[in-house]
């Protein structure tokens, strides 16, 4: 059964860095898009960042723009957190689809249906 499934979430202090892992099985990455998406405590999940599976630079959403890098490598989807802040704190999703979305609109779809959804990652950022 196609999935994808994030790890790398934890509790970290203000100014620290954080890795989070996306792997895909039974699904080839280069024929989607991919999205890191987060859901803080009582709001809506946004996005964070996203990227084609067959190249190009990613889209950040601005809140993210100097500290967080995503990329692929083969199956794998990573987001490099760095400067964390407590206003980080959130589950962290990670999402792909087999549409050729503009990456800005792929972003905005943090509450739409996807094709694949993972279960999340929680990050606690302390201050």
């Amino acid at each position: 059964q196609a999935q994808v499934v994030e790890s790398g979430g934890g509790l970290v202090q203000s100014g620290e860095s954080l890795r989070l892992t996306c792997v895909a099985s039974g699904l080839n990455l280069e024929k989607y898009v991919v999205g890191w998406f987060r859901r803080a405590p009582g709001k809506e999940r946004e996005g964070v960042s996203c990227l084609s599976g067959s190249g190009g630079a990613p889209y950040y959403e601005e809140y993210t723009k100097g500290r967080f890098t995503m990329f692929r490598r083969g199956n794998t989807v990573y987001l490099d957190m760095n400067n964390l802040k407590p206003e980080d704190t959130a589950g962290y999703f990670c999402a792909a689809d087999h549409r050729n979305l503009h990456l800005q609109t792929l972003c905005m779809q943090g509450t739409r249906p996807l094709d694949f959804w993972g279960k999340g990652t929680m990050v606690t950022v302390s201050g």
